[in-house]
């Protein structure tokens, strides 16, 4: 049996994707195949694409990019008895070389990564929960963020640093966040007080937060004088996209697929504590243009509806 997948034969820009038909995923003794309704684009996604982590994965080309999904159950294979043919699912789908992703009408996924999609959350909030919500839960955690913390979030209308600020927001710590001015009141609607990015940030900083904040988050990169120069003594920091934190006492968070705790997320969407922001849907054979999209810096998560 064959799919339609969008994939690359090698290393280039968006533009190399190609609508092509490859065989159906095999389904291994703990996985399961998902029929995909819906995939987000990542950062990540056109970073791989453009050979920018070949030295840290293995790639087997053709490449299916996409690590997110959301979609209903098809198949199980041997040794899978928490899941059944017909459930809704939802999963970070990253596995350890590059090759089966997500822009694709199936995937198989091993079920420790799978977590179930309750009822009343839909198709494009799960696909764009999964990598972003993890990665901010994590973020979170290893700054062991509490309702005494003072949080500045680079990059805090994007789509990690939204879920981080409305997580953080929900700990109960004071959280400041940087955007731009057209973002300003979405930050403001989940309760973070909105800073312009760029020239005079730390000023901005200490404006709001004189004594200094205790804690950052870096979502955006080229930040690192400004997180040290506002952080107060003893504040805990970390990056997604600057591994040089970790000369400076800070942490590169690098999250890991988890169906337990993506569970815990979607939960949380399903009780309304937790918004996932969606800009635009794309149709699969337009995943080139939804890769630019997220390059240019979307409002919101981007989203291939694999169905059409």
């Amino acid at each position: 049996m064959i799919m339609r997948a969008m994939s690359y034969a090698e290393y280039g820009d968006p533009q190399t994707l190609e609508l092509t038909d490859l065989p159906l995923p095999k389904v291994a003794p703990g996985a399961v195949l998902i029929k995909i309704e819906r995939a987000s684009v990542n950062p990540v996604d056109w970073k791989l694409m453009s050979g920018g982590l070949d030295q840290l994965m293995d790639v087997v080309f053709p490449v299916i990019p996409g690590w997110d999904v959301s979609g209903v159950v098809e198949a199980i294979g041997p040794d899978v008895p928490e899941f059944s043919v017909g459930d809704r699912v939802a999963s970070y789908a990253r596995k350890d070389f590059i090759h089966g992703g997500t822009y694709a009408e199936y995937v198989s996924v091993p079920a420790a990564s799978v977590a179930r999609i309750p009822e009343g959350v839909d198709f494009d909030s799960a696909a764009g929960l999964p990598l972003a919500g993890l990665t901010a839960l994590r973020s979170l955690e290893t700054l062991e963020l509490t309702a005494e913390d003072t949080l500045l979030i680079h990059a805090a209308s994007g789509g990690v640093g939204h879920l981080a600020a409305q997580l953080a927001v929900e700990r109960g710590a004071t959280v400041l966040g940087t955007a731009s001015e057209r973002n300003h009141a979405k930050l403001r609607e989940i309760g973070v007080t909105p800073l312009t990015y760029g020239e005079g940030l730390t000023d901005r900083v200490r404006e709001a937060a004189p004594q200094g904040v205790t804690a950052v988050a870096d979502f955006v990169g080229e930040v690192l004088q400004d997180t040290l120069a506002v952080l107060t003594e003893g504040g805990r920091h970390i990056s997604v996209a600057d591994p040089s934190v970790e000369d400076h006492g800070g942490h590169w968070i690098w999250v890991r697929p988890d169906g337990d705790r993506l569970s815990t997320l979607l939960e949380k969407v399903a009780a309304d504590t937790l918004r996932v922001a969606v800009d635009r849907v794309f149709p699969l054979a337009e995943s080139a243009a939804a890769m630019k999209a997220n390059q240019s810096g979307a409002n919101g998560k981007i989203l291939i509806d694999t169905t059409r």
